[in-house]
């Protein structure tokens, strides 16, 4: 059935609210910083909006790139419904040009068709619910940039009691940033570095773009937010950068935002760096945690004590890990440590899932 509006017949296509014509003919993207001034028939930078007929259109709504139930922790989050599982999925297309990108087969996509497999909101939703599911994650490349298809889905989540979690750059313009986040629960935010050189040279975005985003979801909404970075070697480790980082996030955020410190593994455009080494991941924690971070983990690598959550108050580990499997629980029904009382900042409820480490490839029926 055509989209109004859209000389198409294609249902995947879909138009942009988020868009202003220019006197020049060219028409501007207003999803995301970016702000792509495209010409009739022309893609912006994300591959998945287009102009057509005047206007932006998201153009694979209703395709994905796959679907898999995962951990929660994998996403990463650790202090949202910790042990039970989620159904991820995303789609083809990116908003930054990350050198380093970690799922450049999908996210740098250009032959939609051909990667993409059909799948509508409302059978998302049912699939997450008969496997058991939480909740349903937009990842593996950044919901940004099928904003339509995320809300839809993020909508027959909640209609079913499912929560709706994004894993995101956070590379998005103010309008549709606060649409958006009215219908997300939970959000792992990927901050990528704390220089304004790292992400102009190697993500091809702004760090004060991704810093209002942070900021805007712990002051204007009630998502619950973990935070990652990625640590390269020789690019974003430095003990400056980390220590200024830190010191700007717990003055800004608070002290109980979650950090993930993961490990780099060469890929894609950035095959000249090795990976990143245990020492240099312990490293920055030490730095966050002496900062005043009270959850600060480790990532992509074996490390118990950093993958484990402790009361901020009496030092009690409160949740156990191996990977992202679940190994003891020192939380009551109401999310308190047992040994003193002192709530742990999060999203609990009551036991812990049983999921562990399991990964399972799923079909959309």
């Amino acid at each position: 059935m055509a989209i109004a509006g859209v000389s198409s017949g294609d249902s995947s296509v879909v138009p942009s609210r988020f868009h202003s014509c220019g006197d020049d003919g060219r028409v501007l993207c207003e999803m995301c910083p970016r702000g792509c001034r495209l010409i009739e028939g022309q893609r912006g930078v994300c591959f998945v909006r287009a102009c057509r007929d005047g206007q932006i259109v998201f153009t694979s709504y209703g395709r994905s790139t796959g679907f898999c139930v995962d951990p929660i922790e994998k996403k990463p989050l650790f202090h949202f419904l910790p042990g039970t599982p989620v159904l991820s999925f995303g789609t083809a297309g990116c908003n930054l040009t990350c050198k380093f990108c970690q799922n450049w087969e999908t996210s740098r996509a250009r032959e939609i068709d051909e990667t993409s497999e059909p799948a509508l909101p409302d059978a998302i939703a049912k699939t997450a619910l008969r496997l058991g599911c939480r909740s349903v994650a937009m990842t593996y490349n950044d919901p940004v940039v099928f904003f339509e298809y995320a809300v839809d889905v993020a909508d027959a989540c909640r209609e079913r009691d499912l929560r709706a979690v994004a894993v995101t750059a956070g590379y998005m313009m103010p309008a549709p940033r606060e649409e958006f986040y009215r219908h997300i629960d939970a959000a792992n935010v990927d901050l990528k570095a704390f220089s304004r050189r790292f992400y102009r040279e190697l993500s091809g975005g702004d760090l004060n773009r991704v810093l209002d985003t942070l900021v805007y979801l712990r002051a204007k909404t009630e998502v619950w937010m973990e935070i990652t970075t990625l640590l390269i070697p020789g690019e974003n480790d430095g003990d400056a950068e980390l220590d200024e980082m830190t010191r700007w996030l717990v003055a800004n955020l608070g002290a109980d935002v979650p950090l993930h410190f993961s490990a780099f593994h060469p890929d894609f455009r950035l095959l000249d760096r090795p990976p990143t080494p245990l020492s240099t991941l312990q490293r920055a924690r030490a730095i966050a945690r002496g900062n005043g971070l009270r959850h600060v983990y480790v990532g992509n690598v074996r490390d118990d004590d950093g993958a484990a959550t402790f009361c901020a108050v009496c030092g009690v580990k409160l949740i156990g890990r191996v990977g992202y499997e679940i190994t003891s629980w020192a939380l009551n029904a109401s999310g308190a440590c047992k040994a003193c009382g002192a709530v742990c900042a999060g999203v609990f409820d009551g036991e812990p899932g049983a999921w562990g480490n399991r990964r399972l490839s799923v079909r959309i029926e």
